[in-house]
């Protein structure tokens, strides 16, 4: 059975991040559009408020726009750099959440060298205790140390590329697998 009707259909890769709230943000879309185009993908932009008006508040508005088109994505190519602190953005982690659920492919881009833990580690006062466990001194909560880029439900869910354009790379190589987890 031909699950893809019509074949001349390009993926439709929605392009999650933080992004919009760059000073360049539409030169930025429209070179990782251009870049989608050339390996044979559709990009889907992220709702960033500027959408013909509605009677709903704007963020709601932007919130329904952009799970209309996550749900509608082949995949999901996510800028996770640390965002205003040591994770990624809220919003795109969240998007990014949704999509695992749904069972689109997520590749993720911008995440930094070396582990979750390591960063931790350099940003905060951290020691290892007793048992061996590192923990931010003074409050004594334990951080993540599985030797991941990032969080465990993020790092064991999605794929993870060192710039866009190899992320979308693997999102097309992804696609053209019959299985692409």
């Amino acid at each position: 059975m031909d699950n893809n009707p019509d074949p001349s259909r390009r993926p439709q890769i929605y392009l999650a991040g933080p992004d919009v709230f760059r000073p360049d943000a539409r030169g930025h879309f429209v070179r990782l559009a251009a870049a989608c185009e050339a390996l044979g993908l559709c990009a889907l932009l992220p709702a960033d408020g500027n959408e013909e008006p509605a009677p709903e508040a704007p963020e709601m508005q932007i919130y329904k726009a952009n799970m209309q088109r996550l749900r509608s994505a082949d995949g999901v190519v996510a800028n996770l750099a640390c965002f205003r602190g040591l994770e990624p953005d809220s919003g795109t982690v969240f998007e990014v959440g949704a999509a695992v659920a749904l069972g689109i492919p997520v590749v993720a881009y911008g995440v930094p060298e070396g582990s979750y833990a390591d960063r931790a580690r350099a940003a905060l006062s951290c020691e290892k205790d007793s048992g061996g466990v590192l923990r931010e001194h003074g409050t004594g909560i334990a951080v993540e140390d599985f030797g991941q880029q990032l969080n465990l439900m993020l790092a064991c869910s999605i794929h993870i590329e060192p710039t866009p354009e190899a992320a979308l790379q693997r999102m097309a190589a992804l696609l053209a697998t019959a299985d692409p987890q």
